[in-house]
């Protein structure tokens, strides 16, 4: 009999002591649960398409301007010294990134410009 208590103690002791770990190791297991909310990004709306391809114009027109001025000048420059060749080159050259930026401005205001207005149309039906 003594061994039989003594073997039923021991594995009361070994019980009694892994309770306290297993409910401490349960316990550091907390969940947290996160919700993320999304949000729907309001776009720009129609009169905001159509100034915003007027500006794009406006920008494509001033910064053609800007180089075709820049190309007279080099060109005038270049006369000056008499160098005509080079005179003729810049010119043309000026022209030609003065056409470039000007046609890309007008094709992206244009754009913006025709969305505004189907964007307008669809409102109103």
């Amino acid at each position: 009999m003594k061994t039989r208590s003594g073997w039923s103690k021991l594995l009361l002791l070994g019980l009694l002591a892994a309770v306290p770990a297993f409910t401490q190791s349960s316990s550091d297991q907390t969940t947290t649960t996160t919700q993320t909310v999304k949000t729907k990004k309001k776009g720009r709306s129609a009169k905001g398409d159509v100034g915003s391809g007027a500006g794009d114009i406006g920008k494509g027109a001033a910064k053609g301007a800007g180089n075709a001025a820049k190309g007279v000048g080099e060109g005038a420059a270049n006369l000056v010294t008499l160098h005509p060749i080079d005179a003729a080159t810049s010119v043309g050259k000026g022209g030609v990134v003065a056409g470039k930026d000007v046609g890309v401005g007008a094709t992206k205001g244009t754009g913006k410009i025709f969305k505004g207005i189907g964007r307008g149309i669809k409102h109103i039906f």
